[in-house]
C-alpha cells in the first residue's frame, strides 16, 4: 500500500484530506507542522507528501528541502492559497513536484498523489537498474576508480548515438567496451560488426567497408554489401583506426558526414544508418597534431572519446582479474577450483603489465596448466619479462628504451609460440600484420625464411 504524509497546521483539513485519500486505498500519516514531520518522515517513510506552504515554526518551502535532504526521490506536493501561488512556483524550482490550491480539488489532487508516487517508484526503478548495470559493467572492466570513471562515461553515451573513440594500450579492453556500449544501447537488437582496419590489406579497405558491384575490379563476380551497409542500423566498430590510410580517412569522413555510401563501380548511392564506434592503441590527438590523422575525421568520430587507463595504473583491478580469469579458465578446462597464494599474488601486482589484460590472463592460463595441487604459487607464474622473472629492484634506465626492450622480448616469445606464424602472432598481440613486420625490421628478429 502506497503511503502518504499530510503535514499541515490546519487539522480539519488534515483529517478530510486523510478520509478521502484512504478511501482511495492510501495509507496515510499526519503531521502538524515541518518540525513535527521531520520525525514522522523518518518514522512512516512516505511514498509522497503533501506540504502545506505557510506553517508555524518552519515553512513549507523548508521543510521539503530538509526532506528532500533525507531523500531526494520522495515528491513533495505543495499546498497553498491562491495569494501565494507565485511562492509556490518558487517551491517547484527548488524541488517540489507539484502544488495544488486551498481548498483542494480532491478528484485532481488524487491523481497528482497517484503520479507523484508513479513517479517515485519508477525513479526507484530506474536507480535499481542502474547500480545492477553498475555492477556487471565493473564485473567485466574492473573496480578501480580509472574504471569507474570508463562505466560512468559508457552510462552516459550508451543510450544516444554520439560517435565514440575509445583511446587504450594493446589489452586494455576496447573492443569489450564498444560491445558493451552496443549492447546497451538502442541498437542492441541490430548488428555489431567489428572491423579490425589494421588486419585488412590497404587496397581492399575501401571494398570491405563500403561493398562493390560485380565488375568493378578482376575478381569481382558479384555484387557484394561492405561492412556499413551489412550493419543495418546496428554498430560499426573501427578498430585501430590509426592504421587507416589518408585516402581512406578521407573516403570515411563523405560517408559519415552523407550518411550514403558509394559502392565500388556503382553510381548510385546507398543510405546507411549506422553509429560509428572506433578504437586506437595510439593518442589520437598526437596523431592529429602530428597531421597523421585528419583534425575533421578526428571530430566526427570522437564525439566522446574514452579513456581506458592500463592494468599498471590500476593494480588494484589485478588481483580482481587474476582471479576472474582463473575461475573462467578452471571451468574451460573442466577441472577443481584454483586459488592464488598470497606470494603469487604479489608478483602479478610487482608487474608492470606492458600488455595489460590480455597479458594477465595468458600468464593465469599457463599457471593453472602448470598447477598439480589446488593453489598457484610463484613457481608457477611466468611472467616474460626482464631476466624472465619480475624484478624487484628498479632498473635504471630511459623509458623509451624499457618500452623497446619489453616490445622486442614480446614479439619474439609470441613468433617462437606461434611457430613464427605472423599472421597469427600478429592476432594475439592485438596489432596489424604490416605493423608487426614493420617491428620486425626495426628489432631485427630473425625469422625462418619460410615463416608466413
Amino acid at each position: 500500500m502506497d503511503r502518504i504524509l499530510i503535514v499541515d497546521d490546519d487539522k480539519d483539513l488534515r483529517r478530510v484530506v486523510r478520509d478521502v485519500l484512504e478511501d482511495e486505498g492510501f495509507e496515510v500519516s499526519e503531521a502538524e507542522d515541518g518540525i513535527a514531520a521531520m520525525g514522522e518522515f523518518g518514522r512512516f517513510r512516505p511514498d509522497a507528501v503533501l506540504m502545506d506552504l505557510n506553517m508555524p515554526r518552519m515553512s513549507g518551502i523548508d521543510a521539503m528541502k530538509e526532506l528532500l535532504k533525507i531523500d531526494k526521490t520522495v515528491p513533495v506536493i505543495m499546498v497553498t492559497g491562491f495569494g501565494d501561488v507565485p511562492t509556490a512556483v518558487e517551491a517547484l524550482k527548488g524541488g517540489a513536484y507539484d502544488f495544488t490550491l486551498k481548498p483542494p480539488e480532491f478528484s485532481r489532487l488524487t491523481v497528482t498523489v497517484r503520479q507523484a508516487v508513479e513517479r517515485r517508484k519508477i525513479s526507484l526503478d530506474l536507480a535499481a537498474l542502474g547500480r545492477q548495470l553498475d555492477s556487471s559493467l565493473e564485473e567485466k572492466l574492473g573496480r578501480s576508480p580509472g574504471i569507474k570513471k570508463a562505466v560512468q562515461q559508457i552510462r552516459q553515451i550508451a543510450m544516444t548515438d554520439i560517435s565514440v573513440i575509445i583511446e587504450g594500450e594493446t589489452g586494455t579492453g576496447k573492443s569489450l567496451v564498444a560491445g558493451l556500449i552496443h549492447n546497451i544501447g538502442k541498437r542492441a537488437a541490430r548488428q555489431f560488426v567489428h572491423v579490425d582496419i589494421g588486419l585488412i590489406p590497404e587496397q581492399l579497405v575501401e571494398s570491405e567497408l563500403f561493398g562493390y558491384k560485380k565488375g568493378a575490379f578482376t575478381g569481382a563476380d558479384r555484387d557484394r554489401k561492405g561492412y556499413f551497409e551489412n550493419a543495418g542500423g546496428g554498430t560499426v566498430f573501427l578498430d585501430e583506426l590509426e592504421n587507416m590510410s589518408a585516402h581512406m580517412q578521407m573516403k570515411l569522413l563523405s560517408v559519415i558526414e552523407r550518411k550514403v555510401v558509394y559502392p565500388l563501380g556503382c553510381t548510385r548511392p546507398v543510405d546507411i544508418d549506422v553509429r560509428v564506434i572506433s578504437a586506437t592503441n595510439s593518442n589520437i590527438r598526437e596523431n592529429v597534431a602530428s597531421k597523421k590523422f585528419r583534425e575533421d575525421l578526428f571530430y566526427r568520430l570522437g564525439e566522446f572519446i574514452i579513456s581506458l587507463p592500463p592494468l599498471r595504473e590500476r593494480p588494484e583491478d589485478i588481483p580482481f582479474f587474476a582471479g576472474k580469469f582463473l575461475f573462467e579458465i578452471c571451468t574451460e578446462m573442466n577441472r577443481q577450483a584454483l586459488m592464488l597464494s598470497p606470494e603469487a599474488v604479489e608478483v602479478l601486482m610487482s608487474h608492470s603489465w606492458p600488455g595489460n589484460l590480455r597479458e594477465l590472463k595468458n600468464v593465469i592460463r599457463r599457471a593453472a596448466l602448470l598447477t598439480r595441487g589446488d593453489t598457484i604459487n610463484t613457481d608457477e607464474i611466468n611472467i616474460s619479462c626482464m631476466n624472465g622473472r619480475v624484478s624487484p629492484q628498479p632498473v635504471f634506465v630511459r623509458l623509451k628504451d624499457a618500452v623497446k626492450d619489453v616490445e622486442q622480448r614480446l614479439i619474439t616469445d609470441m613468433l617462437k609460440s606461434t611457430g613464427f606464424n605472423k599472421s597469427r602472432a600478429a592476432e594475439l598481440l592485438d596489432t596489424s600484420y604490416t605493423n608487426l613486420l614493420t617491428k620486425i625490421r626495426e628489432y631485427g628478429i630473425k625469422v625462418p625464411e619460410k615463416s608466413e
